[in-house]
């Protein structure tokens, strides 16, 4: 039963990165943490970890016997969801990753909902606009926005993700307002950094014909909320999601144009690696969001 622990403790510490996220996850000492891997080392008697004052690595052998260690953890998780699951009850804890601004808007404040709802889960949620590894960092569940490449992850579709231009009354009335995508060309364009063509905005019209604008933008960013609250102040126009923008377009402080042109319409999805068994922690909060979200959103203006 040692090695068991031993092999466990070191699973959490290659995906933690450091002895000391570890501990925390473990509520364990960092001492202690050490302790068990250096005891795994010794009774395999080959180095997993290259240890330094910066960082953490592994050695080739460690890579090996992590990826089986994973895998078999992982199975050992499988058999207890299944109990689990005949029990009916989700229970554990669940690792979430969610992009930074869907994550602060529409997951965030669910959360205590969801808890009251499933008291014996905890959550751990990490917001982040890159694509984390699922299984490298450790996470029971990803919410993606986007195509979604070809991969061994399942996915779930939570909702749409529409995508409207839209600035201030006021900014519009200093400049007017565009009547066709080609009249942006001469507006202030904000940029989200992660569109796939952050410079080029691309539009269906009403007859199906396809409409590409390249801009001469003043300001770039990577964070919808931080463009949204410049974009508040009267400086220029964004292309955005709804979910971003619905309650100012609602109450008026954000205008829409071009609403006879369809901007770019992708979806929202939740990612989880692929598992004989899914846990229900994980079907809960699946099912949990898709019913926040709803299909048309509840933030469409």
């Amino acid at each position: 039963m040692d090695t068991l622990n031993d092999v466990a403790v070191f699973v959490q510490v290659v995906n933690s990165g450091s002895f000391t996220a570890a501990a925390h996850k473990l509520d364990m000492s960092k001492s202690v943490v050490s302790k068990y891997v250096s005891r795994l080392e010794d009774r395999l008697g080959a180095r997993l970890l290259n240890r330094s004052t910066r960082r953490l690595s592994l050695t080739e052998v460690g890579r090996a016997f992590f990826e089986r260690s994973w895998r078999g953890l992982l199975e050992i998780e499988d058999a207890e969801a299944e109990v689990s699951r005949l029990q009916g009850t989700p229970r554990g804890e669940l690792r979430i990753n969610s992009p930074m601004s869907f994550g602060i808007l529409h997951v965030a404040p669910h959360l205590p909902a969801f808890q009251a709802r499933y008291p014996e889960l905890t959550v751990d949620m990490v917001l982040d606009d890159r694509k984390v590894d699922l299984v490298d960092e450790g996470v029971d569940l990803a919410i993606r926005i986007g195509d979604l490449p070809d991969s061994s992850l399942v996915a779930r579709r939570l909702g749409p993700c529409r995508h409207v231009v839209c600035g201030t009354p006021d900014y519009f009335a200093r400049h007017g307002v565009p009547q066709t995508p080609e009249d942006l060309a001469h507006h202030s364009a904000l940029v989200f950094r992660y569109h796939d063509s952050p410079d080029e905005w691309r539009f269906t019209a009403p007859d199906g014909s396809f409409h590409r604008v390249s801009l001469e933008h003043r300001l770039r960013m990577n964070n919808s909320l931080a463009l949204r609250e410049v974009v508040l102040q009267g400086a220029g126009v964004m292309l955005t999601p709804t979910f971003v923008v619905g309650a100012d377009i609602r109450a008026g402080r954000l205008k829409a144009v071009l609403s006879d042109y369809t901007a770019l319409e992708i979806s929202i999805y939740a990612v989880y690696p692929q598992r004989k068994h899914l846990s229900p922690k994980i079907r809960a909060f699946v099912d949990f969001m898709t019913e926040q979200i709803q299909d048309p959103p509840r933030w469409e203006p």
